[in-house]
């Protein structure tokens, strides 16, 4: 492992992650809130750290996949750590666990929350926790790249780690040159947004704020009962869109760019998202319709924007659905699994993999049927090797095996079944709201420090889907 290349990348990490906390610091000092000291304190640690970390001068600039992955997971663990401290040094959070959660949170574009009295907290703070789902939708690591492409030879390793969904590539040869185009594509959509939702009633501050939500699919709102206490059909309609946007393939919206537009709808995986996110719509209007919400009009108003929310890995809500029918609960909490697109800013397993698995399902059952029979799985027009198929079906079990040992820590609480299975489900998907408990008017206020920590790290592992965190804990992965 090239150890002088992964601590001079780090140090630039906490440079960027320093100069990103400039916008929170103004704003604090826009309105005079008491967290501008925090914000020019942390801002100065970070600073501090980063130019003393570049110090380092590696005769090795070659950054390996080893040292990506090293790279990856301490960078977001150090990410949010530092992310936290202005909530400490504010006063706004004074419990460092539960700032650490607020900061996972942000960063991971999972949109949980400790945080009750959300409207009473500064400008500042406010504008810094839903920036951080921004800074993390597209990945700390990715805008590093789009910044400082010349962090070193290799960096494709770096991409590779924190990029979800399977198979991420250089949409160009230069991967700096990649980091810049995706970042420009989420900077033109971020900018359409937040004049639409301006123009839709919004203030400029809201409308920020929920751009950053939206845009990065995490779903912290200044409002205490979220999108819902506008109770505007055209935010909704313009948040509902975006967020389906932002749960699809960016690579599919460059191509689309480029004049192929027709590729984002022969897109296999695009097809199957759209499909899922439409069943599960006309499924949950129906069944609220006439228990919940009286006229169809209103029921599909709820459901669209619900499902939309809830598949992108966003949290934002409009409405309490955990009075909703048990059926319907049990649709929300399936589509936390699913999750959006490879490639997009969605949390979740990633639609790409589901699909891919029942087609591995469909061969076997093949195989049973026509035992000498050769069938091969194929993703759009190419055949899909058997190691990524191998590595898929590893990833699942993996998966469900993390969420079975977190469900059993947290089981400890003793919480209900729902709010149990759904804080994990939640967080590993960075979902943001669960149910009973931690639904969408509730909070994780009320779990112990070790919970938080627990789901904390079930935010980080799932947005960088597993192995990299993993890795850590693998003695052979530290040796040269």
């Amino acid at each position: 492992m090239n150890f002088g290349m992964v601590l001079r990348s780090l140090a630039i990490l906490l440079t960027c992650e320093g100069i990103v906390m400039i916008p929170s610091l103004l704003v604090a000092m826009i309105h005079g809130g008491y967290d501008a000291k925090a914000f020019a304190i942390t801002i100065e640690i970070l600073l501090s750290l980063g130019v003393l970390g570049l110090i380092n001068q590696p005769k090795n600039k070659n950054i390996y996949t080893r040292d990506g992955f090293a790279i990856v997971a301490i960078g977001w663990l150090l990410t949010s750590f530092f992310g936290a401290l202005p909530f400490v040094i504010s006063g706004a959070i004074p419990s460092i666990v539960d700032s650490f959660f607020e900061s996972s949170s942000g960063f991971t574009t999972t949109g949980a929350t400790i945080i009750t009295n959300i409207e009473a907290l500064p400008h500042g703070i406010l504008f810094w926790r839903s920036f951080t789902h921004w800074v993390g939708g597209m990945g700390v690591l990715v805008m590093t790249l789009a910044i400082l492409p010349s962090a070193g030879a290799g960096t494709l390793q770096i991409m590779k780690a924190e990029s979800p969904g399977p198979n991420p590539g250089k949409l160009v040869p230069k991967i700096g040159q990649t980091a810049k185009i995706l970042y420009g594509i989420y900077i033109i959509v971020t900018i359409v947004l937040a004049i639409l939702l301006k123009m839709a009633g919004m203030t400029w501050y809201d409308s920020l704020i929920h751009t950053f939500g939206t845009v990065g699919t995490g779903g912290f709102s200044n409002k205490a009962v979220s999108v819902g206490a506008y109770n505007n059909l055209w935010i909704e309609i313009i948040i509902t869109f975006f967020m389906l946007i932002c749960g699809g393939n960016f690579s599919l919206y460059y191509q689309a760019l480029k004049g192929n537009i027709k590729g984002i709808f022969k897109d296999e995986e695009f097809k199957f998202y759209i499909s899922l996110v439409s069943t599960s719509i006309v499924l949950i209007t129906l069944n609220i319709h006439g228990s919940i919400f009286k006229t169809i009009g209103e029921s599909l108003r709820h459901s669209s924007f619900q499902v939309v929310s809830i598949i992108t890995t966003t949290g934002y809500a409009t409405t309490d659905f955990n009075l909703w029918p048990l059926f319907s609960k049990m649709i929300l909490l399936s589509l936390m699994f699913f999750g959006g697109c490879a490639g997009s800013t969605a949390g979740g397993m990633k639609n790409i993999r589901f699909l891919l698995l029942f087609k591995v399902i469909r061969r076997e059952l093949l195989k049973i049927i026509h035992p000498k029979a050769v069938y091969t799985v194929k993703f759009g027009d190419k055949s899909v090797d058997e190691d990524t198929l191998k590595g898929i079906t590893s990833f699942f079990f993996i998966y469900m095996a993390i969420c079975l040992g977190a469900i059993l820590i947290v089981s400890l609480e003793g919480f209900d079944t729902m709010t149990t299975i759904s804080s994990v489900a939640t967080s590993i998907g960075n979902v943001g709201p669960g149910l009973e408990a931690v639904g969408p008017m509730g909070s994780f206020v009320n779990f112990s420090d070790l919970s938080k920590i627990v789901l904390s790290m079930c935010m980080i592992i799932g947005r960088l889907e597993i192995y990299p965190i993993l890795l850590l804990f693998v003695p052979e992965f530290w040796k040269k």
